[in-house]
């Protein structure tokens, strides 16, 4: 478990993470989300003792980072997958990183394995592609069998298959009884694999809760209605406006209703007789509800209309 307790941290005048509290339990997945700046990378920075708080506790377990014996028995990380160095073989290393935590060298083999980078235990590191560096980086963190885990933006550079397997990977983990603790910016992929999200902006906590509950908290789920009765329909908007529901005309056979479940609607429309061809829920999507909750914490806004850079260069296996 990590458990942080008013856990604050300043550059300057700038506060990156402002009294931040929370806990991320074992046996589950836990995004942790925000925008750019937000102070996701400086709180798990924090976590691992490579940053030290203004105020505030960062426990793994209940015991502080520094204060850990063998620490990458006890926590796996990959925050940044190009610290590694170039002239080293992966092979190297990650036997490097055993010795110093008394981990034998027999498991450097079977995390290469698990990683799939087996074929290329014997290259440089500074030859390998980003999707490979990434798995290098993920072999690193799962070197000791810790019980916590954290990933920073551990997709980054995989290919489709990579993403699925990742995505596996760290579900098997949580199944596993591990603490699992993955920052992303992909929200369809921390829509599949989280369990629960920590959704921070400008270093606050904005909401800690399971996904279903943070998408069901979108505004953006609606109800979809149609009927070949447009004055049935008609009607039927005006009941649902006298109600306070939110109702949008699609079209003269169509509505789009905010702020009514599927029962209440069917309930009302066979009230007035009306005849439907549709009646249908339509969810938020984590990506929605992501965008309503983080629009006020904003730090850094493009010009509409700037062209995304250019998508990184998928990993080469």
């Amino acid at each position: 478990m990590i458990t942080l307790t008013g856990l604050t941290k300043r550059f300057g005048a700038a506060t990156a993470v402002d009294n931040l509290t929370l806990e991320i339990a074992p046996g589950r997945v836990t995004g942790f989300l925000g925008p750019n700046g937000a102070g996701k990378s400086t709180t798990m920075r924090m976590v691992l003792g490579l940053d030290r708080p203004d105020a505030g506790t960062a426990l793994v377990d209940g015991e502080a980072y520094a204060s850990l014996r063998h620490p990458l028995r006890r926590v796996g990380a990959l925050l940044d997958a190009k610290a590694v160095h170039p002239g080293r073989t992966a092979r190297a290393h990650l036997l490097a990183m055993a010795r110093s935590n008394g981990i034998p060298a027999r498991r450097v083999d079977e995390v290469l394995a698990t990683v799939g980078l087996t074929g290329v235990a014997g290259k440089r590191a500074g030859t390998f592609s980003l999707g490979m560096g990434q798995r290098l980086g993920i072999a690193g963190a799962l070197l000791g069998d810790p019980g916590v885990l954290m990933f920073d933006e551990p997709v980054n550079g995989l290919d489709p298959d990579g993403v699925r397997w990742i995505r596996q990977l760290m579900r098997t983990l949580a199944a596993e009884g591990r603490t699992v603790f993955v920052s992303s910016h992909l929200m369809s992929e921390m829509q599949l694999t989280a369990d629960q999200l920590v959704v921070i902006g400008k270093g606050r906590l904005i909401v800690d809760a399971p996904v279903a509950e943070v998408i069901a908290g979108s505004s953006r789920g609606a109800v979809r209605v149609r009927s070949p009765q447009p004055v049935g329909l008609a009607a039927l908007r005006n009941r649902l406006v006298a109600l306070a529901v939110t109702v949008e005309t699609v079209d003269a056979e169509e509505l789009l209703i905010s702020g009514a479940d599927v029962a209440l609607v069917g309930d009302l429309a066979h009230e007035l007789g009306v005849r439907l061809h549709e009646l249908s829920a339509r969810e938020a999507s984590l990506e929605q509800a992501y965008l309503e909750l983080t629009s006020t914490s904003l730090e850094y806004t493009a010009p509409a209309g700037r062209q995304s850079p250019e998508p990184a260069r998928p990993e080469a296996m």
